[in-house]
């Protein structure tokens, strides 16, 4: 038998036409926002409210049960698709130490995922953090936002800081991504938890939206999180100056993808309040990410959706239908996963390679 010989420029020829070839492959990508419930350790920490997750508290918060959220995190990650997602936002974790354990004790590890962490002013110590998979996603810059401590004393209260990265997605792609758990909505008397409090996180976040739009009107901006308000509320809508209308004309104006999922809501939502689900995490980008231009360079949206597969639900007996199973269900252990559902936003990109 003959052995092939080529000659260099063959070879560069060849490998020219691979990469050319390999470049008009769609490839799958995803950024994930997932609000985890309450991921703490079993240690005491004294600068926060952590006692109702200790190993002497009620709930008998164990380092056994903190294994096991760990392991039902990931798996929630690693299900999300053939690779997991480039960016996750992760709200609701503790501390630093959490996040490098979901990444190295976990079957995350094999991706080799850089976590981002920053202590927040929350009375309870509960963060926003996130994971970025560096073969996917280079990560330019980040930094958090605080809101709650304007000079006003009205406007003081402790909540969660935004956290916001820049990075490039795909090689080519560049994001900037705000991740956000905005104040509570329980009714009761704390000054945490008033509507007038999410209008002043919408505000500041409007504001850093606004400073990259002015710098360039075509900058493609990710926002997500547990805003604690559905798409038609306030905050989102006057403020945050998000809506459901793909036609807007005001390129300044965002575009909220959570309203696609209102006609579903009778069934799913991203939370479950007694009998109804609502719509409080959400999707909301930048008007570049509804446009069909530029499609060969940038990576297109294919969908923006809800992760609902079954292991993430269980039987309402209450009230009917499904509602998401959670670590307790008031001090009962039920070893689930979240009362939030994730949500995730998909992409097709000409090629994935972080450079």
């Amino acid at each position: 038998m003959k052995s092939a010989r080529f000659s260099l420029a063959e070879i560069v020829l060849m490998l020219w036409g691979s990469l050319i070839f390999c470049s008009n492959v769609s490839v799958a990508q995803t950024v994930m926002f997932y609000n985890c419930e309450n991921l703490f350790d079993p240690l005491d920490d004294p600068n926060t409210s952590d006692n109702e997750y200790l190993p002497n508290s009620r709930r008998n918060w164990t380092w056994e049960k903190y294994r096991k959220k760990l392991e039902n995190i990931s798996k929630v990650i690693l299900a999300t698709g053939e690779e997991p997602p480039a960016v996750i936002g992760l709200a609701e974790v503790e501390n630093a130490f959490v996040l490098s354990q979901l990444v190295n004790k976990t079957g995350l590890v094999r991706f080799g995922y850089k976590i981002i962490h920053h202590d927040s002013p929350d009375p309870r110590g509960i963060d926003i953090g996130a994971l970025y998979w560096p073969e996917r996603f280079r990560l330019l810059y980040f930094t958090y936002y605080r809101v709650g401590n304007d000079e006003k004393l009205k406007d003081r209260f402790r909540t969660r800081d935004i956290l916001y990265l820049k990075g490039i997605l795909c090689s080519s792609d560049t994001l900037h991504v705000f991740y956000n758990h905005w104040p509570s909505r329980r009714s009761n008397a704390s000054s945490e938890n008033k509507e007038e409090n999410r209008i002043i996180v919408a505000k500041v976040l409007r504001s850093k939206v606004d400073s990259i739009l002015k710098k360039n009107i075509l900058a493609r901006i990710i926002i997500m999180g547990d805003f604690n308000d559905e798409p038609h509320n306030t905050s989102i809508v006057k403020y945050l100056k998000a809506e459901g209308s793909a036609q807007n004309s005001d390129p300044f104006r965002l575009y909220n993808w959570s309203t696609e999922w209102i006609k579903n809501s009778k069934w799913i939502g991203t939370y479950k309040f007694k009998n109804q689900w609502i719509i409080i995490d959400q999707i909301i980008t930048s008007q570049s990410f509804v446009s069909n231009k530029n499609k060969q360079k940038y990576c297109m949206v294919s969908r923006a959706e809800i992760f609902a597969p079954p292991f993430l639900l269980t039987d309402d007996e209450k009230f009917g239908t499904k509602k998401p199973l959670r670590t307790y269900n008031g001090m009962k252990y039920l070893g689930g996963f979240s009362d939030h559902l994730p949500v995730l936003l998909r992409f097709e990109c000409r090629s994935c390679q972080a450079r």
